[in-house]
């Protein structure tokens, strides 16, 4: 297959732009596939309410076909359509919260098919905040079915290099857009809207705290940071590895100066052996490290640094043959939560408690 790259130059006036966007669209409509930008990672899209779209975005991915996809809609009105019924709490987070990086499960209707749900009687649907996506949406007909734009288990991609990397000769078309200086770099909170209490399946930008101060009591799903679950997953990212680079990562926990002595006592075993290494650091400690591939992640008090280049690191450290890979542990607090929830899973659950 020939994927067309279209891109999407910023200060392109409105009329080149809608045009490139409209025939996206009619891709969609055609049941092709297209990566998208959205303001968390790309996108990988196709027709939610086109069986036959699902099965060629689990193909292209090499995705678990019980791997749930998320609708994106551009307008709440569409919700109405696909889903049984929309709860007064699912109102009042989508008021405080969409366009923007919060996914909700609904008991789906029946237009939904199950190849797009993973098999499963519920839904995932989000409302994505980067215009171009917005537009996409509506240019599609409305419901747009989009995992990340990766291939299964490697790290999102936050730009359009990485999309073409994974996707080149597997999709249609891949939009190559500027994502935003605001980029989250992760993916989008999903929270449970069918539990009797709302619970939270993985977490991103938009906290607990921040649900629950429009909507009341939340839980957190127990599996969050823990590998040990044989139930069927209710959201992406619940039951597969993800996000994961090609070499070794493992997390470094403990007190700073101890968190340094021994990724460097690694790093330089490894050198002896010949053997590539990475580390990421936050800002303060950064320069003490020693490693082929240094990369600061930012301030430890600034988690949203942190998630905004967490993917990327790993991307460039696959594109260093960076073998063995070591991280600083991050606190496990609002973002830093989603964070930790990306890292454990990047790393394969592989944490040193020092």
């Amino acid at each position: 297959m020939k994927t067309q790259i279209v891109s999407l130059v910023w200060g392109e006036d409105k009329e080149s732009k809608h045009a490139k966007l409209a025939q996206a669209g009619e891709v969609i409509k055609n049941g092709g596939l297209v990566a998208f930008p959205t303001e968390t990672v790309y996108g990988l899209g196709g027709d939610a309410l086109n069986a036959e779209s699902a099965k060629k975005i689990y193909a292209a991915k090499g995705r678990p076909s019980d791997n749930p996809l998320i609708v994106h809609i551009a307008d709440m009105e569409h919700l109405e359509k696909i889903v049984r019924e929309v709860p007064e709490n699912v109102r009042k987070l989508a008021k405080a919260f969409w366009p923007g990086p919060l996914t909700m499960i609904m008991k789906k209707s029946d237009i939904v098919p199950y190849q797009t749900t993973g098999g499963l009687d519920t839904v995932a649907v989000r409302m994505p905040g980067h215009p171009i996506a917005l537009i996409f949406i509506r240019e599609s007909g409305g419901y747009v079915a989009a995992p990340s734009a990766n291939l299964s288990g490697k790290p999102s991609p936050t730009t359009a290099k990485y999309v073409i990397q994974d996707m080149d000769g597997r999709i249609d078309m891949i939009l190559d857009a500027y994502m935003g200086s605001e980029n989250i770099g992760i993916e989008s909170t999903i929270v449970d809207m069918t539990s009797e209490i709302p619970m939270i399946l993985r977490p991103g930008y938009i906290t607990q705290e921040m649900i629950s101060s429009i909507i009341g009591k939340t839980d957190t799903d127990v599996t969050i940071f823990d590998n040990a679950s044989n139930e069927p997953p209710k959201a992406p990212g619940m039951k597969y590895r993800h996000y994961a680079p090609k070499g070794e990562l493992v997390i470094v926990e403990g007190e700073p100066q101890k968190v340094v002595n021994y990724i460097n006592e690694q790093t330089k075993l490894h050198a002896q052996k010949g053997e590539k290494t990475g580390v990421i650091g936050t800002s303060e400690m950064i320069r003490n490290y020693q490693a082929d591939s240094i990369k600061d992640a930012g301030r430890h008090d600034d988690m949203l640094s942190v998630a905004g280049r967490l993917y990327t690191f790993l991307r460039e450290f696959d594109d260093e043959n960076i073998a063995y890979m070591y991280s600083e542990s991050f606190a496990s607090e609002g973002v830093g939560q989603a964070v930790m929830n990306r890292l454990l899973k990047a790393a394969g659950h592989r944490c040193v408690k020092l």
